[in-house]
């Protein structure tokens, strides 16, 4: 039974009451009573979805006025403007020069004054150090997410600020403690990886979760590849999650890799298995590695770590170790005392 709410009872009320008078004065019937009744609650509850729908429209009104503020804002970064690397000039050297950065809601706190970084063509760069220390802002200011205050950060010689940003973001491939997965299939989030994920076949999809030792979990599932992921990935593991974005990675294909903290979050035989999967992802590529176990870093080139926003060691991570008074020897110390605490808790 719908409502007609309060003007439509005021209604109802008020034909009942003029129709009783007219009854009583043998001008109106029953049946002509029974009629005005009907039509003064349909009356009512017309009056009801108007008010319901007013209300409505003014909620979309405003909704919509910021929608089109949105869509009418100039980015500040042009999306497909600016320079385009030839594939024999695109190596994946970076390199950060005397870089200032303070996040813009933060601008009295610096967290780099004279931060300087470089990294060789494929070669592969682990960046440790304290929790607050600027780790995952060099991932962000390397996305191009923010813009240095001052100094350069360049890929090949080139400043990132004049490459064109498609282009540059395309080259670039990215693993996080989180790994961001769309309510859909396996498939489909795997194919995101690839710049036109509807050319990315089956077969190819397939290739990329084998190397990432996705394959035998995926294929466990009744529906293969097919299977529902969930919003945000809510009915996989964190190590599985991990696999399927090292997969969309390797079909990415990029010259430079970020992992962020990549393998952090799973324990020791999910570690396992996104590590190897890792190792075949990092290959002939540029990679900078963000992490603190050292399990994750020993394959790395070198280790710069990186304290109060600047680079205090650099150099071999056995090197590193050698030396007791090193910061890098102090996390690393403490980092296996907290390991060995958690397994004797869990035995």
């Amino acid at each position: 039974m719908k409502k007609t709410g309060l003007s439509g009872n005021l209604i109802v009320l008020f034909v009942l009451y003029k129709g009783g008078l007219l009854m009583g004065g043998a001008n109106l019937t029953v049946g002509e009573l029974s009629s005005f009744l009907m039509y003064a609650f349909w009356v009512g509850i017309s009056i009801r979805g108007l008010s319901s729908f007013y209300t409505e429209l003014m909620k979309g009104l405003g909704a919509g006025g910021r929608l089109w503020e949105l869509i009418d804002r100039k980015p500040q970064l042009p999306f497909n403007e600016g320079t385009v690397l030839s594939e024999d000039a695109f190596r994946g050297a970076l390199e950060f020069k005397s870089v200032k950065f303070a996040y813009p809601t933060r601008p009295e706190t610096l967290i780099f004054e004279d931060f300087s970084l470089s990294m060789p063509a494929g070669s592969v760069m682990a960046l440790v150090g304290p929790s607050g220390s600027g780790k995952s802002t060099v991932v962000s200011l390397l996305l191009r997410l923010y813009d240095p205050l001052s100094g350069s950060i360049t890929v090949d010689g080139v400043d990132i600020r004049q490459l064109n940003p498609l282009w540059f973001r395309t080259n670039i491939g990215t693993v996080s403690q989180e790994p961001t997965l769309f309510s859909c299939s396996i498939a489909e989030n795997i194919a995101y990886g690839a710049e036109d994920p509807s050319t990315v076949t089956p077969a190819e999809i397939e290739r990329v979760a084998k190397i990432a030792n996705a394959s035998n979990f995926i294929q466990n599932f009744p529906k293969g590849f097919h299977t529902l992921v969930g919003e945000k990935g809510v009915l996989l593991s964190g190590g599985q999650k991990q696999r399927i974005a090292i997969a969309r990675a390797l079909l990415k294909n990029p010259k430079i890799l970020l992992l962020d903290e990549a393998t952090s979050a799973l324990d020791a035989e999910n570690e396992y298995l996104v590590q190897e999967a890792l190792d075949r992802l990092m290959e002939g590529r540029t990679v900078l590695i963000i992490a603190h176990r050292l399990s994750t870093i020993q394959n790395a080139n070198s280790v710069a770590v990186l304290d109060q926003g600047r680079i205090v060691e650099c150099g071999k991570h056995e090197t590193l170790l050698a030396n007791p008074n090193g910061l890098f020897s102090k996390l690393m110390k403490k980092q296996s005392f907290i390991q060995n605490i958690k397994h004797f808790a869990s035995n």
